[in-house]
C-alpha cells in the first residue's frame, strides 16, 4: 500500500508513541522505528523541532506527510489505510462515540493513569495522589462501560481502543492497580490477542 516504509519517531516507553506503533502494526503497515532519546533532549534539538515544533513524540513521516500528535496519527492512518472503515467508522453516531474516547484519552487518561506512570517511571514532579484519583474515576467508568461489551465502540476494535490501550494496560507501572476492574482486564486481553498486536516495553520498575 505504501511505496516506502512510514517513519515513526518514538520512544519505547512512551504510551503516546506506542499508540502509533500499535496502529501501524494492526494495519499491517511497514514502518521504520526511529528512537528519539528523550533523556538527552533529542526531542528539543533543531532537527526534531523541524518535525514537531512542540518537541513531542510521536511523529510520523509518510511520503510528503509529516504528522505529530498520537490521536491525529490514529485518525490519519485509519482514514488512509483502512478502506473497510473498521478502525474509524463513518457512521455519525459511531464516529462521535470514537471521538468521545479520543477526548478522554487526551484528557483524563493523560492526567490520570499516564501521569501517575510518568511520575514513577520518569521522576516527573507532580501530584501523584491527584493523578491516581483521576485514574480511579476513569477506570471505573471504563470498567462499567466494558462490562457487557467486547470493545469501546461497536462490535469490533476501533482507534478508540488503540488510544486508550497503552496507558491503561501499563497503569500498574504508576501504582494504579487494575485488580478492581475485571472488564478492563478482559478488554486488555482481547486487544493483545488481535492479529498484529505489538506490546509496549515494560519499565524496569515493573519488571
Amino acid at each position: 500500500m505504501t511505496t516506502s516504509p512510514i517513519r515513526l519517531y518514538r520512544h519505547p516507553l512512551s504510551g503516546h508513541a506506542h499508540r502509533a506503533e500499535l496502529m501501524l502494526s494492526l494495519l499491517g503497515l511497514e514502518a521504520d522505528l526511529i528512537e528519539v532519546d528523550l533523556a538527552s533532549g533529542a526531542h528539543k534539538a533543531p532537527d526534531f523541532l523541524a518535525l514537531n515544533p512542540l518537541g513531542q513524540v510521536p511523529v510520523i513521516q509518510d511520503a510528503a506527510v509529516t504528522l505529530a500528535d498520537s490521536n491525529a496519527i490514529l485518525v490519519y492512518l485509519a482514514r488512509k489505510y483502512d478502506p473497510s472503515g473498521r478502525w474509524y467508522p463513518s457512521d455519525p453516531e459511531a464516529a462521535a462515540a470514537v471521538q468521545r474516547w479520543l477526548s478522554l484519552a487526551a484528557g483524563p487518561l493523560a492526567s490520570g493513569p499516564a501521569m501517575a506512570r510518568i511520575i514513577t517511571v520518569f521522576g516527573v514532579k507532580a501530584d501523584a495522589d491527584k493523578a491516581k484519583a483521576i485514574a480511579a474515576t476513569l477506570l471505573e467508568f471504563m470498567n462499567t462501560h466494558l462490562t457487557n461489551r467486547a470493545f469501546l465502540v461497536g462490535e469490533g476494535p476501533t482507534i478508540a481502543d488503540v488510544a486508550l490501550f497503552s496507558y491503561t494496560a501499563h497503569a500498574p507501572e504508576g501504582g494504579v492497580s487494575l485488580d478492581p476492574y475485571p472488564a478492563i482486564q478482559d478488554w486488555i486481553a482481547r486487544i493483545e490477542a488481535l492479529p498484529g498486536y505489538v506490546a509496549m516495553r515494560a519499565t524496569p520498575l515493573a519488571a
